[in-house]
């Protein structure tokens, strides 16, 4: 099956649209652009096929009303915008999919939701049970109340974490430009990349492109390091124009087609790697970093030289060299409290409670 076929033959999509997208050349929200994404989803959707959309545009439509000339960049202005704009982003979307008599469900998401694996699992079942229904879930950010510390940067990387969260069988990243260009595609003589089979294939790529004045906040950089995340987890991933939206969902031949380079991973290893957040760090010895990376050993306490942060069994941990590089990640088999005491002992010197792995390898990821 060729690329763009797989495209086309996904039963589940994730389709994520930016700001500039969206936006009129005399800025806020242009109905036209949205209904004429809308249509092209809509139409997807009653063939038979779910699908999940990942927009921008809150910030974006909330600006006009409240009497803002270009995006704002303090993060309270940020937030009271997109708070405005996001009740009329879904409200003209739940419009424009009535007429096709399509229901839509608002999710709205922060990092630290996708950080905390309960929270990870809530979004999940609450996605599959809006596509069991026949809603078309929309998801953004919540801007309304994320600050910088637990944003995810940009709606790229957040759509290529929900592509996995939904078990979706492609992703399509529609932009403001045709898709991965060989040079500047403001320069004459650049063109379109149709298809990226190997992240080597990516090495010369100029990755500039021209953005809409003050609007959105992910370049191409963003959408190749969300196609990477979603390519790496089995998930094969179309860049192409909003404006050929329909062509895209169709797999017809537009845009860049990234191929999918590895197997699906688990949902617990997939969120330990790209969506956790790690709350402490155990140093090793080059022993156990060999053991660990080498040989694909679980972690045990005797070859660790410190800890540090504070966690709790079950939360996630850096495993680092004694350089302070980050060889792994993995889920604490103890607290940090109860580790002080086991450090650089071997399990046969430890009382019986506490000689289990420390990290066991199932539940570890390489980085």
């Amino acid at each position: 099956m060729t690329g763009r076929a797989r495209i086309a033959a996904a039963h589940r999509l994730v389709v994520k649209v930016g700001s500039s997208s969206l936006t009129s050349k005399a800025g806020g929200l242009d109905p036209v652009r949205l209904r004429a994404l809308t249509d092209a989803i809509a139409g997807q959707r009653l063939a038979g096929r779910q699908l999940v959309l990942v927009s921008s545009g809150a910030i974006t439509a909330g600006m006009a009303p409240l009497g803002l000339a270009r995006r704002p960049r303090d993060l309270a202005t940020q937030q009271a915008a997109a708070s405005v704009g996001q009740l009329l982003l879904v409200e003209q979307y739940a419009a424009a999919f009535a007429r096709h008599q399509l229901t839509v469900g608002q999710v709205l998401l922060t990092a630290d939701d996708l950080h905390r694996r309960a929270h990870y699992r809530n979004a999940q079942r609450t996605l599959e049970r809006l596509l069991a229904l026949g809603v078309v879930p929309i998801i953004n950010e919540n801007d309304a109340v994320a600050t910088d510390e637990i944003r995810f940067g940009d709606n790229d990387r957040l759509a290529a974490l929900v592509a996995h969260l939904a078990v979706a069988d492609a992703l399509v990243l529609l932009s403001d430009v045709e898709g991965l260009y060989d040079g500047d595609p403001r320069r004459a003589g650049s063109l379109v990349i149709a298809d990226v089979r190997d992240p080597g294939d990516l090495v010369d790529v100029d990755v500039r492109s021209p953005a809409a004045e003050g609007v959105g906040t992910g370049g191409m950089g963003s959408k190749l390091e969300a196609a990477g995340i979603a390519v790496q987890a089995g998930v094969p991933v179309l860049l192409a124009s909003a404006a050929r939206a329909a062509e895209a969902l169709a797999g017809g031949p537009v845009g860049t087609f990234f191929a999918a380079s590895g197997r699906r991973p688990t949902m617990r290893l997939f969120w330990l790697r790209h969506a956790s957040s790690p709350r402490g760090r155990l140093c090793l010895d080059y022993g156990a970093v060999t053991a660990v990376v080498a040989r694909r050993t679980s972690l045990l306490a005797a070859g660790i030289t410190s800890v540090s942060g504070e966690f709790v069994a079950e939360d996630p941990v850096d495993i680092v060299d004694p350089a302070g590089r980050v060889v792994a990640r993995g889920l604490a088999g103890y607290d940090a409290d109860e580790l002080a005491g086991m450090l650089g002992r071997r399990s046969a010197d430890l009382p019986e409670e506490y000689r289990r792995a420390v990290v066991h390898r199932d539940d570890m990821v390489l980085l």
